[in-house]
């Protein structure tokens, strides 16, 4: 299969996660799955208290975003989320972009690029 396929994958803010998806849509790369997920970065871990019990919380609720990307230049969806997940504090996220070996769309039998 064409090098052509990306897997880009973020973790940001859940907050940000409608400021991301208007943005991959403005990029021309609407498609996405978000999965609710917790993790632990450079963000400070936060002490609470529960029923007079003192607890750390030092994994953070986050959402990760996944986009496959064929038709539309990765660096353009990365900037994109970039941009709107960005707050300039700590547990902002990351992102990857892995290579997606092959692709297959089950409804149609489509595969690689045209499978996205």
């Amino acid at each position: 299969m064409s090098e052509d396929v990306e897997l880009v994958m973020a973790v940001v803010r859940r907050e940000k996660v409608g400021d991301v998806k208007a943005a991959l849509s403005e990029v021309g790369a609407p498609s996405l799955t978000v999965t609710e997920v917790s993790g632990r970065g450079s963000q400070p871990a936060k002490t609470e208290q529960w029923r007079g019990e003192e607890y750390t919380v030092d994994l953070h609720e986050k959402a990760k975003i996944e986009c496959v990307v064929a038709d539309v230049p990765t660096s353009d969806v990365v900037a994109a989320i970039c941009d709107a997940a960005h707050t300039g504090e700590k547990g902002d996220g990351k992102v990857f972009v892995l290579p997606v070996s092959h692709a297959v769309q089950i409804r149609t039998g489509k595969e690689g690029p045209e499978a996205v």
